[in-house]
């Protein structure tokens, strides 16, 4: 009886935890920068999330300037950070004992998940930064990658959420990583639409400057 309480009392530390981290995120930066700020919102019209795109996002205007591939570049190690951090958090919460079996599970499948995610991002942040200079021959190839590999890390972060469906997974469990990674997801979609609008205004300009 003592385990189970135990058990109970861990879950409900990591989603009052879980809860801090989401109000955390949730502080938005000052405007210390018009006119990279207004960059950055008119860019985000172009994801789902807009308003979650502009808070994550206006932290680092003195970084993004007015420049389309350090705002990809920028929104991806902002997903990053976010798919690093859900790792961890459910990484330690499929320690904890007490947990039904098809919550155990579907737990185990989630850490797969975010850590293929991780490391997922990790790659395409890479790519994106050492494609220079936007002109070169091999810009389709490095940025097909970026698009391919952010693309798989929404996948797997829908996945994780999507092992908790059912009556059988209503809970604390389900409620602190649906939560966590749902935000994990939306920023995710947030990077790769950056990094399609990037892509997109960068294949422009390699046509435009091999016609001239």
């Amino acid at each position: 009886m003592k385990k189970n309480t135990m058990a109970k009392l861990n879950i409900l530390l990591l989603l009052l935890l879980s809860f801090l981290y989401m109000l955390d995120i949730s502080q938005s930066a000052t405007d210390s920068n018009p006119e990279a700020t207004y960059f950055i919102k008119a860019e985000c019209r172009a994801t789902r999330y807009r308003a979650l795109c502009v808070q994550c996002l206006s932290n680092y205007t003195s970084t993004i300037q007015q420049s389309k591939q350090k705002l990809a570049h920028t929104a991806l190690l902002v997903s990053l950070t976010r798919a690093q951090s859900s790792s961890t958090f459910v990484s330690r919460l499929g320690r904890m004992k007490g947990m039904k079996p098809k919550e155990y599970l579907a737990v185990k499948d989630c850490i797969q998940n975010m850590g293929d995610s991780v490391d997922q991002l990790s790659r395409s942040m890479k790519e994106l930064g050492l494609m220079g200079q936007v002109a070169s021959g091999d810009f389709d190839w490095h940025v097909s990658n970026v698009q391919t590999w952010v693309s798989a890390a929404l996948t797997n972060e829908n996945t994780c959420q999507d092992g908790f469906t059912g009556s059988a997974m209503d809970g604390n469990v389900k409620v602190a990583i649906r939560r966590r990674v749902l935000n994990c997801a939306q920023v995710t979609s947030i990077a790769l639409a950056l990094v399609n609008r990037f892509a997109e205004t960068a294949r422009h300009k390699v046509g435009s400057d091999s016609l001239g």
